[in-house]
């Protein structure tokens, strides 16, 4: 599997990821297919409108060129789990983390199981994820919570990023619906831009 061969075909579709331990994996549940529309009215994708739900550890993770996980809480992954999310990084997937508040802990605790031999590193405000469409100077500020800067880390395996992990920004709060957080337009625009961002690198190929 890899990008382009998604890219080239009349429409693909992304997943939000299932996961165990107790966190709410299904947290903003218009983030993801707000973002799909505004990818496909402005960088002119033809992603499938319908989002989908896959278990991380589900074969069928493998059908979705790019899969969103966020919650507030509690991540486990199971051995085979790890597996699974390993091969489908290494073989062309693309995962993106969003930090909804208070998962931090866990999630980086479980990537250690995909990629233990992997850390997690800050990706500078010069890097080509914040530099697509739409420019930014690093990552943008969504929602605060303990006063602190918004960041952007990445896993990359073999040259290439596989999992980029959003945290103190609640990007996909940005992403959902304007009632449910009553962010202001300018605030919702920044958090969807930075998406478009984040999925234009992701189909580009990571790298």
């Amino acid at each position: 599997m890899g990008f382009g061969a998604f890219a080239q075909t009349s429409s693909y579709q992304f997943a939000v990821v299932k996961y165990d331990g107790g966190g709410d994996w299904y947290a903003n549940p218009t983030a993801v297919p707000n973002l799909v529309k505004y990818c496909n009215q402005n960088l002119g994708m033809n992603i499938n409108e319908t989002v989908d739900e896959v278990h991380v550890g589900s074969e069928a993770i493998f059908d979705y060129p790019f899969v969103h996980m966020t919650g507030h809480g509690n991540v486990v992954f199971s051995n085979s789990e790890a597996q699974n999310l390993r091969n489908y990084l290494i073989n062309g997937g693309f995962l993106h983390i969003d930090d909804n508040y208070g998962m931090d802990e866990h999630i980086r605790r479980e990537l250690t199981k995909v990629f233990p031999e992997l850390e997690l590193i800050e990706l500078p405000s010069n890097h080509p994820i914040y530099n697509q469409k739409y420019n930014f100077k690093g990552m943008p500020k969504v929602h605060e919570h303990d006063n602190k800067p918004a960041q952007g880390f990445g896993l990359i395996y073999e040259g290439r990023l596989v999992c980029f992990y959003s945290y103190e920004t609640d990007l996909g709060d940005g992403w959902e619906d304007q009632e449910v957080h009553n962010d202001s337009e300018p605030t919702r625009q920044k958090a969807l831009k930075m998406g478009a961002n984040i999925v234009q690198y992701a189909m580009g190929g990571g790298y």
